[in-house]
Order: C-alpha cells, then sequence, then structure tokens
C-alpha cells in the first residue's frame, strides 16, 4: 500500500472557473480517508484525478515515491469501485474477477489463487460461476471490490459504492468494508455525501465545499471541533441547531450570548477578541440538549412535530422569533405536538460562530476558570 500526497491541486475546465481549488492533503499508508460533502463539491471530480479519468490543471499530485500527474492510469497502481457495479453481464463472477488479471499477464495459477483468497474474504466463493443477474445488488457490489482486490493495488478507490443498495444492504456492506479494510491495511479514499458512511467508515474525513477542503480530521473532531457553520451543519444527524445572536460580553473563559428571541445565553468558549454587539451564531447538538430545567441555559418553546425512533424520540419544537430546535429524548416521555416545553442545555455544550462563521474554541471543564461577575445569565 502506499501514501497519498496532494499539494496545491487545481482542476479547472476553461481555465478561469475553479472546480478544485488549491487542495493539500496527505493520506497516510493504511489510512481510510472519505471525502465527504454535497453533491457539486468536487469529491467525485478529485477521486477521478487519482485514478487518472481527469487531467490536472496545476499542482502535485503524488501516490507512494511517484508524481503520477501525466502517468496513465493502468501504470498507477491504483483500483476503483465505481457507484455501478460495472460487471460484464456475458460472463461469470469468476470471469469478471480474473479479467483485469488476464489483460495484465498474470498466470492462470496466480489469477486462481488470487480470486479464490479474495471471494473467501468476501465471502463469495460459492458465486464465482454465477451471472450477475443471478446476483443480489449487495452480491455484485462485493463482485465488484472482488475485483478490485484480485489486483492488488497501492491505493483503493470508492465512488459512492452503497448508493444503489438499499438500506439494510448499506448497513451491511459498509461494516464487510470496514472489515476489509482491517484485513488489508489497505490505503483507501472513498467518496460518499453520506455523512452517517463518512463518520462509520473513515480514519479521517475530509468535508468539501465549493471545491475546497472546508475542514480535515478524525470523526470525533470534526463532530466535537467543527471548524466553520459549514462543518458544524453538515457532520451530524440531525444536523447541529443554529441559534442567532449578538456578543453581550465576551472573555478569554466565555461569552455571553444574547439570542434574538431575548434569552441570554453563556458559552463556554474563548471569546477573546470579540467584539460586543457583533453577530454570531450559536450552535447546540440534539443529544446535548435536556427535556428539563437541569441545565444552566433554560429555554421555552411549542412542539411541532415529534419523530419516534424506538429507542429514543426527536422533537422538533418552535421558539419564539420561529428558530426551530431538535431535541434527542429518551422517547420514554410522551409529547405531542402543540404543547409547550422546557428544554436546557449546559454552557460547555454550545458552539459560537463569529460573523465570518468561523467557530470559537470550545473550552472544557478543565480549562475554564472562574467568570467575572458580570458574566452570568442575567447579564
Amino acid at each position: 500500500m502506499a501514501s497519498v500526497s496532494l499539494q496545491a491541486l487545481r482542476k479547472s475546465y476553461d481555465g478561469r472557473t475553479d472546480v478544485l481549488a488549491g487542495i493539500d492533503l496527505e493520506i497516510a499508508h493504511g489510512e481510510f480517508v472519505v471525502l465527504v460533502g454535497p453533491s457539486g463539491c468536487g469529491k467525485s471530480t478529485l477521486l477521478r484525478m487519482l485514478c487518472g479519468l481527469e487531467s490536472i490543471t496545476a499542482g502535485t499530485m503524488k501516490i507512494g515515491d511517484r508524481v503520477v500527474n501525466q502517468l496513465p492510469p493502468a501504470e498507477r497502481g491504483i483500483a476503483m469501485v465505481f457507484q455501478s457495479y460495472a460487471l460484464y453481464p456475458h460472463m461469470t463472477v469468476y470471469q469478471n474477477m480474473a479479467f483485469g488479471l488476464k489483460i495484465a499477464g498474470k498466470g492462470k495459477p496466480e489469477i486462481r489463487q488470487r480470486i479464490e483468497a479474495a471471494a473467501a474474504t468476501l465471502k463469495i466463493s460459492h458465486l464465482l460461476e454465477r451471472l450477475p443477474r443471478e446476483l443480489s445488488g449487495g452480491q455484485r457490489q462485493r463482485v465488484a471490490i472482488g475485483r478490485a482486490i484480485v489486483r492488488e493495488p497501492q491505493l483503493f478507490l470508492f465512488d459512492e459504492p452503497l448508493s444503489n443498495l438499499d438500506a439494510a444492504l448499506r448497513v451491511q456492506t459498509r461494516l464487510e468494508i470496514a472489515r476489509l479494510h482491517r484485513q488489508l491495511d489497505a490505503t483507501i479514499v472513498y467518496v460518499t455525501h453520506d455523512q452517517v458512511e463518512a463518520m462509520t467508515l473513515g480514519d479521517k474525513i475530509v468535508v468539501m465545499h465549493e471545491g475546497q477542503i472546508q475542514q480535515a480530521g478524525t470523526p470525533l473532531d470534526l463532530y466535537q471541533q467543527p471548524r466553520n457553520l459549514f462543518v458544524a451543519g453538515f457532520i451530524g444527524s440531525p444536523r447541529m441547531n443554529f441559534m442567532a445572536g449578538s456578543v453581550a460580553e465576551a472573555h478569554a473563559h466565555g461569552v455571553v450570548v444574547r439570542l434574538s428571541a431575548g434569552d441570554v445565553v453563556r458559552a463556554a468558549v474563548d471569546g477573546s477578541g470579540m467584539r460586543i454587539g457583533a453577530p454570531v451564531t450559536l450552535g447546540l447538538r440534539a443529544e446535548h440538549i435536556s427535556e428539563s430545567r437541569g441545565g444552566s441555559e433554560v429555554f421555552t418553546g411549542e412542539v411541532s412535530v415529534v419523530e419516534h425512533l424506538g429507542e429514543a424520540n426527536y422533537i422538533y419544537v418552535t421558539r419564539e422569533g420561529g428558530e426551530d430546535v431538535v431535541i434527542r429524548g429518551d422517547g420514554e416521555r410522551h409529547v405531542a405536538p402543540g404543547q409547550s416545553i422546557t428544554f436546557s442545555a449546559e454552557s460547555t455544550a454550545f458552539h459560537v460562530f463569529d460573523e465570518t462563521g468561523s467557530a470559537r474554541r470550545r473550552l472544557r471543564p478543565g480549562n475554564m476558570v472562574s467568570a467575572p461577575r458580570g458574566l452570568m445569565r442575567s447579564a
């Protein structure tokens, strides 16, 4: 397997508009990296550039120790699994998996050994003599993955491989891909628009938007410390709650935010250099909200919708001023639409995004100090 290095990578089709604008990314040997973002963000274009199906306008791309900017796909040491299975319908599973090896000039004994090993790993040994039309969607996708494995590439590329599967098969195949990564110690770059796939599969997640990397890091890094409003709203299901407000007080050990609905809330973030009166956005995850007054910051609103999931429920609350807040309940308490509700959160649960959309550093209990007298909820 190999590392990948992208330096100042650009892609432009007309010479003026950048589809990818200055991509810098380092992927370590054996790392599982997920490129995630909305449609049109450039993630699939970046993957196609990695495999040599798109040219590079500027910058440097290295796979292992080689600069591959001008290398054709066959010489890059990569294997790609597409969104569509792309199996030859007139060939058996064995023949589909063997085709690339035959083109590469491998002998029959080596081809059989590689196919049997990959089939055993993917649990498709009993399917080798079937035609693609005789397989389920999940089985076809495993054959496509097996066809990539037998090539023993330096780098695996996956382009939304689960999007054609139903919900149950998506979960099952996702687990199989995760196990496969551990077994092969493979370097994998995986593209998806589904942030749940990204969170559950990736060692590193790269969030892209409008041709740029917004943030790259571990799933927990992105979830707990999003760099900006876009990442905060994209990572997490349901998305983070946002409430508009302005700075009432700001110190290194906390910020007081006056919300547009009139509430005054203390957030445990570093407020150094923040201007009094500056517009900010307060962020709060659904699971960090309590259906009671138990937290230090208390709110009220009216229930509009309740989604019951069994082990939990999602309560959609409309606050005065029209802002919607989603609360993750435990599923035990009965809440009905139209009901008034009081909910709360601790000051350490809040995120604060300044007027540029950038996140302020959150403070943990260990690095908080006592607030000055004025820094209270009654401010």
